[in-house]
């Protein structure tokens, strides 16, 4: 189908918009009103690039208060709306968009409105254009699509219709099943945005947090199913307020958001089997991690936790300065190419897939940029992606050891150790990224969103949003560290980790003590708590304490695990999952976070 972004969801001038939008692969846009008149170029030159770009200008909004109000205004309406639509026929444009009254409306009387929007249709055809009646969610007498439905068939005007917006609709839980009963030929204009689950009111939830597709709890493919059922033939469009997207490179957004709609296609066709829409590549969600890359200058503090962790040595690399470490199903590798002056820190890692052929269709299908790392011959090519925190995410087939291990020479044979595999990795975002990312991982690798909290740090609130797949075999937390620790690199809240599944974790604390592992010590507060908490043996808690473990139960299982020392921006984590225990120990987070605080001088604010 035909794809359009309102320039409201993009940064910078409106020539910036377009040619954001046109590089993207959009086929029109939504023309905001404010962008135009800020805008130096006339409307005939923005219709001119617009025609340049061979981008249609498919609808231009708002057209606010113009039912529901008495004649004085009304007549005031008609002189602002003959206006508009003379700018329009210069712009080419045939469609505008009039919201439901939310500021000058009087008149709570659906025959009135019907009226009025009947006189501005007349009006309207005399220039050719067309009017999108939407419900707005804060209308002050009409803020239900039923209702501005009810009232365009009153107005019983050619040139009327409905604009269907999708958070409007959801954010009001109204059902949306009653769109298929709107023949398609009225729906005039669809605009589409997902949100977060926020409890505000609902015009600053609108204003402020809109989201694209993929990034919210919104069901926008069953929202969309009912749209195309009632049979609308426009575009898919995207109006999306956000204060982030308004202050990021329109470029990266719009490539962004056009990766958002191909993913909507994609499950509105899983969903409903509907044509006119494309398919991306299927794929099964990963098998786990094939590995967990740490990169530095100067990586041989790792090197000493990992030995004092149990890992073996699998030797360096025949042609570059890389290490491989492993144990159980856990690979690290350690690079210091190209890594000047940089410290440890967690810059890529491998995903298990079933069909790494498959996997790459489907990354290539939704235009992600991909991540290039130079390959000799005789070296096994591994694709990758940029993930939009910068992080390389790379895929190899799953089952048994992968081929490219046998590129790294001169290693030790393999030791067993209670290290099972990678359980998860945890990585820190930038707070401009997290939704882009909470839509990457799902539609380019199949993962799902398994909820969020919100873990205090001794310097502010750490958001944390999980994502997995359905076994549990990947797990990847993201989390957003205060402003304060993300500008200054502050301790307790920006780190990245790798946690390693064990069997028998309090024999691997103690054993890896003994070598000289540098564990995270956890204050003695705590382990009085944990007694009260969950009414341990007193033996049991002794020993926790002892090896700075901690613990989590649920109603499902037990999860035991320590730490290690960060070490530039990275420290690992150890864990024990017993019986059926899903979590990560969330509330363990904030003892965590406080004292790596203390463990690197750092003061809690």
């Amino acid at each position: 189908m035909k794809t359009s972004i309102a320039t409201v969801c993009l940064s910078g001038t409106l020539r910036d918009k377009l040619v954001a939008a046109a590089r993207a692969g959009f086929d029109g846009v939504e023309l905001f009103e404010p962008d135009l008149i800020a805008a130096p170029e006339s409307p005939e030159e923005i219709r001119a690039l617009a025609d340049r770009l061979a981008l249609t200008l498919d609808l231009y909004q708002p057209m606010r208060d113009v039912e529901g109000v008495d004649e004085a205004e009304f007549a005031r309406v008609l002189r602002r709306a003959e206006a508009k639509f003379a700018l329009m026929r210069r712009m080419g444009m045939d469609l505008v968009l009039c919201c439901s009254n939310a500021g000058t409306a009087t008149v709570d009387d659906d025959e009135v409105s019907a009226a009025q929007l009947r006189v501005l249709g007349d009006l309207a055809a005399g220039y050719g254009i067309r009017i999108a009646y939407e419900a707005l969610a804060w209308g002050r007498f009409v803020d239900d699509y039923r209702r501005a439905w009810r009232i365009v068939q009153r107005a019983d005007h050619p040139a009327v219709g409905v604009c269907l917006d999708s958070f409007h609709v959801l954010s009001r839980g109204h059902d949306p099943a009653a769109i298929e009963a709107i023949p398609g030929e009225k729906i005039f204009f669809l605009q589409l945005a997902d949100a977060p689950d926020l409890s505000m009111d609902v015009l600053s939830w609108s204003r402020h947090h809109r989201l694209f597709p993929g990034e919210g709890v919104f069901d926008l493919a069953g929202f969309t199913a009912h749209v195309l059922r009632a049979g609308y033939t426009g575009p898919l469009s995207l109006e999306v307020f956000n204060d982030t997207f308004r202050q990021t490179d329109p470029a990266r957004t719009a490539a962004h958001a056009r990766r958002s709609l191909r993913w909507l296609e994609d499950a509105v066709t899983a969903r409903a089997g509907l044509p006119g829409l494309e398919r991306l590549p299927a794929l099964d969600p990963p098998r786990g991690f094939d590995f967990v890359e740490v990169t530095a200058e100067d990586t041989s503090p790792i090197e000493r936790m990992l030995q004092q962790a149990g890992f073996t040595p699998r030797g360096r690399h025949r042609t570059k300065p890389v290490a491989l470490w492993s144990a159980g199903r856990a690979r690290i590798v350690l690079n210091e190419q190209h890594a000047r002056d940089l410290a440890p820190h967690l810059s890529a890692f491998g995903l298990a897939v079933d069909d790494p052929a498959r996997q790459s269709e489907r990354v290539r299908a939704l235009g992600v940029p991909a991540a290039y790392r130079r390959t000799y011959a005789h070296e096994e090519l591994l694709p990758a992606v940029v993930a939009p925190d910068g992080t390389e995410v790379y895929w190899a087939v799953a089952g048994g050891e992968p081929a490219w291990v046998s590129e790294f020479e001169h290693g030790e044979p393999v030791r067993e150790a209670p290290i099972e595999a990678v359980d998860h990795v945890s990585l820190t975002q930038p707070w401009q990224v997290v939704d882009e990312s909470m839509l990457f991982y799902p539609a380019v690798f199949g993962l799902s969103s398994a909820g969020g909290t919100d873990v205090a740090s001794p310097r502010g609130l750490v958001q944390s949003r999980v994502l997995r797949t359905p076994d549990g075999a990947v797990r990847v937390p993201l989390n957003v560290a205060p402003p304060i620790v993300a500008e200054r690199g502050l301790p307790g809240g920006a780190s990245q980790h790798v946690a390693l599944r064990c069997h028998g974790v309090l024999a691997l604390a103690h054993a890896a003590r003994g070598r000289g592992l540098p564990v995270l010590p956890i204050p003695g507060n705590y382990y009085d708590d944990l007694a009260a908490r969950f009414d341990l043996p007193a033996g049991f808690v002794e020993r926790l304490r002892g090896l700075d473990i901690v613990y989590d139960r649920d109603e499902a299982g037990e999860y035991l695990n320590f730490y290690t020392e960060t070490v530039g921006q990275v420290f690992f984590e150890f864990v024990e999952r017993i019986d059926g225990y899903d979590g990560f120990g969330a509330g363990n987070a904030p003892v965590r976070m406080a004292a790596q605080g203390a463990a690197a001088g750092g003061v809690p604010s």
